[in-house]
């Protein structure tokens, strides 16, 4: 690994090095993926890595290659201390809203960790349910943080390979290429064929008259 790629891991690592000479060993990082899509569930991806760990090329899963994402999906999980993902699909969203859903997503991910951390990081949320584990709330985590940054790559590979399977159902919608966003391609083709039943109806009301 080269000398700038290590010294921009160990600047993301610099919240868990802080907590590391605190005295707290186990770090759990969170953060979602699809807030804002008009179709599929939110899902919360919860991580705990080895102290040790530090992953050549892990970032916001959102400045990643989808095909890079998955090869580092796949080195996460097989480093990984511990992981789960919460999921919350769109019926749910609709009747709670997102902010609640990904908020309910979240504890779904940290109760089925199966090592309960001392600490959580977690992207931007605050008023979360940890089970009642210390968390601090950064803002843009995804980017300034390891923890955090491998969550994310968890929770949006995770959530893309949701929408490619659905793609097999309505490949009208495009949802392999879109993964549920607001594309221009997927409002028309919402416009051409209504909603079905992975849409948001709370999010899509707008394009359906």
């Amino acid at each position: 690994m080269k000398e700038k790629e290590l010294q921009r891991l160990k600047c993301l690592k610099q919240y868990e090095e802080e907590l590391y000479n605190q005295g707290i060993s186990t770090i759990a990082g969170i953060d979602e993926a699809g807030r804002g899509p008009l179709a599929g569930p939110v899902v919360v991806g919860c991580v705990i890595m080895p102290k040790e760990s530090q992953i050549e090329g892990i970032n916001d899963s959102k400045k990643i290659s989808e095909s890079k994402r998955e090869k580092l999906y796949e080195q996460i999980i097989s480093e990984a201390i511990a992981w789960n993902v919460g999921i919350v699909d769109q019926k749910e969203i609709d009747k709670i809203n997102i902010l609640n859903a990904t908020k309910k997503a979240l504890t779904i991910a940290i109760k089925g960790l199966s090592v309960r951390p001392d600490r959580i990081l977690v992207d931007a949320l605050q008023g979360i349910d940890t089970n009642g584990i210390p968390y601090t709330s950064i803002i843009k985590g995804d980017a300034k943080n390891y923890s955090i940054a491998v969550a994310s790559i968890i929770a949006k590979v995770t959530r893309d390979r949701i929408m490619l399977e659905w793609d097999k159902l309505y490949p009208e919608y495009g949802f392999a290429k879109n993964k549920g966003y607001g594309t221009a391609t997927h409002i028309q083709a919402i416009r051409e064929n209504g909603i079905c039943m992975l849409h948001r109806k709370s999010f899509v009301k707008n394009f359906i008259n």
